[in-house]
């Protein structure tokens, strides 16, 4: 065979594929019979002859046999079948069906055939050599002019080929049923069947899965009518159905099945071809579903009385803002607690009632509630609508891209703690008062019993210094005693330098054992952790070292008392991003230095907890502590903008924690003065002191005079400023006392400075909030009570700095 030959054979074979096509869309469309078929049928004859002409596969059975026989095949079907006409005529249809045909389908046709009505089914069919095709059967009852039933008709089409093309997609649908085997839900395919109206009137049942029955209550319903497992089910049912099958629109919904009084969600499907008028059903009991919905609803509807309720009767502020700092919903208590009417404060700014003095703490509120995080027990005043202030408790909580918050007025709260801090205080100040009396007498016993001895004329040498050597060493311990209270009242006068305090530990650390004894093992440990680039991280603070080393050393001593000389005390050296909540206060973010010096001692116990940092309190003995040590730590932290926090287990031990805002820059050297040169005898340095006690004046021009300076004395700032107006021989150093009538000491030095800034000005002072807030701004300082040999030597550094100072 040529090319040629070829390529007509297959433009012949697409031509009949094409014809084939044609002809089974229009059997599908119920155009298949010709004109002189009808459903009344006057001259069979001519029936037979259109059959025989077409080349579609036909036979025609008589229902008015015995078992309803084949009486007429085409040829066409004998090619399809591989059968003799001999070996059809007068057999059922039955045995072209094998073990392999739908039961389903074969009930179908049978339902059709004793309802003598139209049907469309797909059956897979034997050939004679025992091969199968795929039939699409379409049977058509025939009826004479009376109306008497004459013969079926039956056409059929091989769609084994389509079928073949559609496999791929068979093979999914086995997959799918698989699985709707497996789940919990019923599943059904049903095929419809209308009226001659085109009303939805029955289904049959063409497949279920194994959950079918427990979810419908049926049982055996394959291959059955609806009407006939349930005659009275409801309409509605076969109309939802029955446009899903018409339309090809799925649906979804919840139906109610009175003759089982259940509820089911169902989603419908059209499936296969739409002449079928196939549903695919997934079906689940919903009755339990529905009833907690019901109840959730319930419940819902409840909770939104309830929150309704509380928003209106609550007597704590109610608020919803949105993160544009807007209030979008305030509840009536506003207008009961501050007087603000709700509908003036909508759309107002959060922080327009807030006190200017709280308006900052808000702000970092609403940043935190900003980043997701909540606020709790935020401490804010309000202004009223009266002019007046409250104070509330807030707690907020952030969702979406808004906050709720309630606030509580604890205006009545805050006064009663306020009273109560009050007569803490006067307690404080009263045990205060009493034990700096006590030991105040203590020290004075001993100057005044040393001075009455050294007024008598027959004391030996030796007595008398023995005597003014004890009022020295007395003067000493009053100079320290006022010293600590001086740091517990965080009025002392630090000097700040940044250092690094896990060096400053190493370097007592020798100190501290030879404190603690033999028998008291002393472990350090600096736990510095890395940045994010690997390197270590450092311990610098910024506050006074000596005053440092005194709280480590005083924590140190107590810790060795409470082990009673023997036992484990360890100091711990960390970096800490915050302070924990300490004595009611809330915790505080940011970065620290923490130094713990834990001990295996006694422990204190819970009920004097709260009181350890009062001054002269102590829980030792009579004369083996002043009850100052902890009031000096705890004054000093706090003066260094850090805390102090105590843990302690009774029997177990106790931790003491500074805490100590990190310093960022380099550390400062501690390097210790060298002593100055002694002037020469009859040097006459001229020295302004400016002192208005006029007791403690003369004594320093005495002891200055005695020492070889030239002093001139006056009472105030403004003589002072005269008197280096003043003609005459030169100034070379001015000692000034802090506190005084007018301009004080530290403007006193600094306008000094001002008009003369190589004059050196030397301060002196007992106590002075001025120097504890501000520090002697670079001006040195002699602390009171002062020896002379104190105030020779800072006079000298202070001479010999000038002179350093001073070119040639």
């Amino acid at each position: 065979m040529g090319t040629s030959e070829l390529q007509a054979e297959i433009e012949r074979l697409r031509r009949r594929e094409r014809e084939l096509e044609r002809e089974n869309a229009r059997l599908r469309l119920g155009r298949e019979w010709p004109a002189a078929v009808t459903s009344d049928v006057a001259n069979p004859d001519l029936l037979f002859t259109a059959a025989e002409k077409t080349r579609m596969a036909m036979i025609v059975t008589d229902p008015n046999l015995p078992d309803n026989p084949i009486i007429f095949a085409n040829r066409a079907f004998l090619e399809l079948s591989g059968y003799a006409a001999a070996d059809l005529v007068g057999r059922n249809c039955r045995f072209l069906q094998g073990p392999d045909t739908d039961p389903a389908s074969v009930a179908k046709v049978r339902d059709a055939i004793a309802a003598r009505r139209d049907v469309v089914v797909e059956l897979l069919n034997y050939r004679r050599d025992g091969t199968t095709f795929i039939n699409e059967l379409y049977v058509s009852p025939v009826f004479g002019p009376h109306g008497e039933l004459l013969y079926f008709f039956g056409s059929q089409l091989d769609i084994s080929r389509f079928r073949a093309r559609e496999a791929p997609a068979g093979g999914a649908g086995a997959s799918f049923r698989s699985l709707l085997e497996e789940v919990e839900a019923g599943f059904c395919i049903v095929e419809m069947r209308f009226s001659a109206d085109g009303r939805a009137e029955d289904f049959r049942f063409v497949e279920v899965n194994a959950a079918f029955e427990h979810q419908s209550g049926l049982a055996g319903a394959e291959g059955r009518w609806m009407r006939d497992l349930v005659p009275g089910h409801e309409q509605h049912w076969f109309d939802a159905y029955g446009e899903v099958a018409r339309t090809g629109r799925a649906v979804r919904f919840r139906g109610h099945a009175a003759w089982l009084n259940r509820v089911f969600d169902v989603h419908a499907v059209r499936i296969g071809d739409p002449v079928q008028n196939r549903v695919a059903v997934l079906f689940e009991d919903a009755s339990d579903r529905q009833e907690v919905e019901r109840r959730r609803e319930a419940q819902v509807s409840e909770r939104m009385v309830e929150r309704d309720l509380v928003w209106r009767t609550s007597r704590d502020l109610l608020v919803v803002c949105g993160f544009d700092g807007a209030y979008q919903a305030v509840n009536p208590a506003w207008l009961d607690v501050l007087g603000w009417a709700t509908g003036g404060l909508v759309g107002a700014r959060f922080d327009t009632l807030v006190h200017p003095e709280d308006r900052e703490a808000a702000l970092r509120a609403f940043e935190t509630l900003r980043t997701g995080r909540s606020v709790s027990d935020l401490d804010l005043r309000l202004r009223t609508a009266e002019g007046g202030d409250r104070w509330i408790s807030w707690n907020a909580i952030p969702q979406g891209d808004r906050f709720h918050a309630a606030g509580r007025d604890v205006t009545e709260r805050k006064a009663l703690e306020e009273r109560l801090r009050q007569s803490q205080k006067m307690e404080a100040v009263g045990q205060l008062t009493g034990g700096v009396a006590h030991d105040f007498n203590n020290l004075l016993t001993v100057i005044k019993s040393s001075t009455d001895l050294l007024k008598r004329p027959d004391l030996a040498e030796e007595r008398r210094s023995r005597y003014v050597d004890a009022i020295a060493g007395t003067v000493d311990r009053a100079a320290k005693l006022t010293g600590q209270l001086l740091a517990f009242a965080r009025r002392q006068a630090l000097r700040p330098v940044v250092f690094d305090a896990g060096h400053a530990v190493g370097a007592i650390a020798d100190m501290v054992g030879t404190l603690t004894g033999a028998r008291i093992r002393v472990e350090t440990t600096l736990e510095a952790g890395t940045d994010g680039e690997e390197s270590p991280l450092d311990f610098h603070v910024d506050a006074d070292p000596s005053q440092f080393d005194t709280a480590v050393v005083n924590l140190a001593v107590n810790a060795r008392d409470a082990m009673k000389g023997e036992g484990l005390l360890s100091v711990r050296v960390r970096r800490v991003a915050k302070i924990p909540a300490l004595r009611s206060h809330q915790p505080v973010d940011g970065d620290f230095v923490a130094v713990s010096i834990t001990d295996t001692g006694s422990g204190i116990p819970a009920d004097v907890l709260d009181r350890i940092f009062e001054p002269f309190f102590t829980t030792k003995g009579v004369g083996q502590g002043t009850g100052l040590g902890l009031s000096q730590v705890y004054g000093f932290v706090k003066q260094s903008g850090g805390d102090v926090a105590v843990e302690s287990v009774v029997g177990t031990g106790t931790t003491f924690t500074l805490y100590l805002p990190h310093a960022k820059g380099e550390e400062a050297e501690r390097t210790v003065a060298a002593e100055p040169e002694m002037l020469a005898d009859g040097h006459g340095t001229r020295v302004l002191v400016v002192e208005d006690n006029r007791e403690v004046g003369a004594f320093a021009t005495q002891a200055l005079a005695k020492l070889g300076y030239e002093t001139v004395r006056v009472a105030d700032a403004m003589q002072a400023l005269a008197a280096l107006e003043a003609g005459g021989e030169p100034f070379e150093v001015v000692f000034s006392d802090v506190v005084m009538p007018g301009m004080n000491g530290i403007d006193l030095a600094r306008e000094i400075r001002r008009r003369r800034p190589a004059l050196p000005v030397v301060l002196t002072s007992g106590y002075s909030h001025v120097l504890a807030a501000d520090g002697t701004d670079g001006f040195a300082l002699l602390p009171k009570p002062y020896s002379v040999a104190d105030l020779s030597r800072i006079l000298r550094r202070a001479l010999r700095a000038r002179s350093a100072a001073v070119p040639g």
